[in-house]
């Protein structure tokens, strides 16, 4: 599981262009079930099970990241550009990045310091105050190398460190991915069908499509949610903890969450001695609205892992966190399929 983070965090897959992602996942998904991808160019997978359950089930990780979308390029050879989801501008001065289909290298510049106004220096420089430098001298230059359309990643490696900790780019949710992955590897008690979606980052537009072409009657989604246990954070504020096991929500800015499975996933992962905690307090999003309201509603449910500095060029998860999500979601099918 923990390679299969580092292989798909090492592909580019901005929100709209996830073709890398998608032809790895479909690659290893070859000889385990059923595939197909529909218009939105979202995987939709079934795999056979020992029963067919009562109710429909699909669960679903989305593909997509968030980066950068080039839209102008300088006379000079610099290149500006728009972000693509939600990133904090703050993050963005001086970080590499990785270009286009090429990977052409680049990094986020902006005015120095000593050359700021006092209101400049006070205030986070917006995205239209920076540049994308990839050491081009004209514009006739890094049309060679980059068009206008071209997505941008951080160019930043996966890796583990400290005690279990892990590291990395796109996190978000890449590692919710290879924990779908990793449950279609196994031997399933019952029928599922699984989606890779698309464009979540910017609306949730492949969710919306997999829920009308799939219809089903309970919808897990796996995702990270943002974890504040750090420093300066009030203990009301810091929503959920690395190290505390998955976090399951009982409402966000887009949804209520079914009741019942809410409760069945916190029952289970007490019956099974599986770390698990609720995420504490109302805010952000995921595709389980678009589940919840799609062709004729769904039951659905958001089974997260806890992830710091998220959409940021090196999200953290913590190990523990995902092994524990992983027993979760294998023991969670068998109780949700008839209920």
């Amino acid at each position: 599981m923990y390679n299969t983070i580092g292989e798909l965090t090492a592909l580019a897959g901005v929100s709209g262009r996830e073709e890398p992602v998608r032809n790895h996942l479909l690659a290893r998904l070859e000889g385990l079930c059923s595939t197909s991808v529909d218009s939105l160019g979202s995987v939709i997978a079934f795999k056979k099970g020992k029963t067919a359950p009562k109710n429909k089930i699909l669960i679903s990780a989305h593909m997509d990241e968030v980066g950068f979308i080039i839209t102008y390029i300088e006379e000079n050879g610099l290149l500006r550009f728009a972000p693509v989801g939600g990133i904090d501008s703050r993050l963005a001065a001086g970080k590499a990045l990785k270009i286009g289909d090429r990977g052409v290298p680049g990094v986020i510049g902006c005015k120095a310091v000593h050359q700021q106004s006092g209101d400049e220096r006070d205030k986070a420089l917006s995205f239209e105050e920076l540049y994308i430098d990839i050491g081009a001298s004209s514009r006739e230059e890094a049309m060679t190398l980059v068009r206008l359309g071209d997505t941008a990643i951080f160019d930043t490696g996966f890796s583990a460190f400290g005690d279990g900790m892990l590291r990395g780019r796109a996190l978000d949710d890449r590692a919710g991915c290879a924990l779908l992955l990793h449950l279609l590897e196994q031997e399933l008690e019952y029928d599922l069908t699984a989606s890779f979606t698309v464009m979540e980052e910017t609306g949730c537009q492949g969710a919306a499509a997999v829920a009308n072409r799939v219809q089903p009657q309970i919808a897990i989604v796996l995702e990270t949610t943002t974890a504040s246990d750090i420093p300066g954070v009030s203990p009301e504020k810091q929503v959920c903890h690395l190290g505390r096991g998955p976090v399951l929500s009982f409402m966000d800015r887009g949804t209520v969450y079914d009741r019942e499975l809410y409760q069945t996933a916190l029952e289970l992962a007490r019956q099974e001695g599986i770390p698990c905690q609720s995420k504490a307090g109302v805010y952000g999003g995921n595709e389980a609205r678009n589940f919840q309201t799609a062709a004729c509603g769904a039951r659905v449910l958001a089974i997260s892992l806890p992830c710091r500095y998220i959409h940021s060029p090196a999200c953290v998860l913590n190990r523990a966190d995902l092994e524990s999500t992983a027993r979760l979601l294998k023991a969670l099918i068998p109780k949700v399929a008839n209920l």
